[in-house]
């Protein structure tokens, strides 16, 4: 897996703009930031970003006065993420956690559970995440939607039949086999993401839809976005983060919950 993602993320993708340069992009990034410092509770918290690419969250978290350290698979995110002021950032394994127990206020999962295909994998990760979480610490949980794929290929009109295999099948098991771009992954509906974190033994569990469903509008739309249309995309979102007939609409889902 380490090497599939330091090749994607090394030469096909730059993940360091990847929230800044598409107004869907930007949706993302607001509302994951809005979500997160809803639920943190207390400052200069110990944050631990497992899958913390080149530190795109870590830069405002630490901006925000937390402590931040990031761990990451790809050799040049860590390289980038540890030029931040007040980041810390090292190569290392989501399953394999080289923090000591009960050592971290809040733990990120922003990567590991979609990149991880398997779910013992995945169920590895939750573990670790919860191991080096003090009792009582936070747990952000970020996962892809099987439904992302059907949005977006719909939208911008290469939905035919030949693609129309491989969406169902992402639709039906969550396996992501890369026909839209990106690595071969796994893609949640809000109710696994939910209930592979509960079961991993995360308390107060709640998932929320990130971008809600206005997200693809944005895709389409492209340079022709003005900020009117970002403001409503975010209005949205937060009329319907918890709503159960629109949460898998989003592009993105984040679960929230308590060691």
């Amino acid at each position: 897996m380490a090497a599939n993602l330091t090749e994607f993320y090394g030469h096909d993708t730059d993940e360091d703009t990847r929230l800044t340069r598409s107004a869907h992009g930007k949706l993302e990034f607001l509302r994951t930031q809005e979500l997160v410092r809803r639920a943190l509770n207390g400052k200069a918290l110990r944050v631990l970003d497992v899958g913390g690419g080149t530190g795109v969250h870590a830069r405002w978290l630490a901006a925000d006065g937390h402590s931040v350290h990031v761990v990451d698979a790809v050799p040049r995110h860590v390289e980038v993420a540890a030029g931040i002021p007040g980041v810390t950032a090292e190569l290392g394994d989501a399953r394999a956690l080289t923090w000591p127990d009960a050592s971290a206020d809040v733990v990120l999962l922003f990567g590991p559970l979609y990149h991880l295909v398997e779910a013992e994998d995945r169920t590895l990760a939750l573990a670790e995440a919860l191991r080096v979480l003090r009792p009582g610490g936070l747990l952000c949980a970020a996962a892809i939607s099987r439904y992302l794929s059907l949005l977006e290929v719909s939208t911008t009109g290469r939905l035919d039949a030949r693609m129309a295999g491989a969406v169902g099948e992402v639709i039906g098991t969550g396996k992501y086999d890369g026909h839209v771009g990106f690595v071969p992954a796994h893609f949640h509906t809000a109710a696994e993401l939910g209930g592979e974190v509960r079961t991993a033994g995360v308390r107060d569990v709640e998932v929320f839809g990130v971008e809600g469903p206005a997200w693809a509008a944005l895709d389409v739309a492209g340079a022709a976005i003005r900020d009117e249309h970002l403001e409503s995309a975010l209005q949205c979102a937060r009329l319907v983060e918890r709503d159960s007939h629109l949460i898998n609409a989003s592009a993105h889902l984040l679960a929230v919950g308590k060691a």
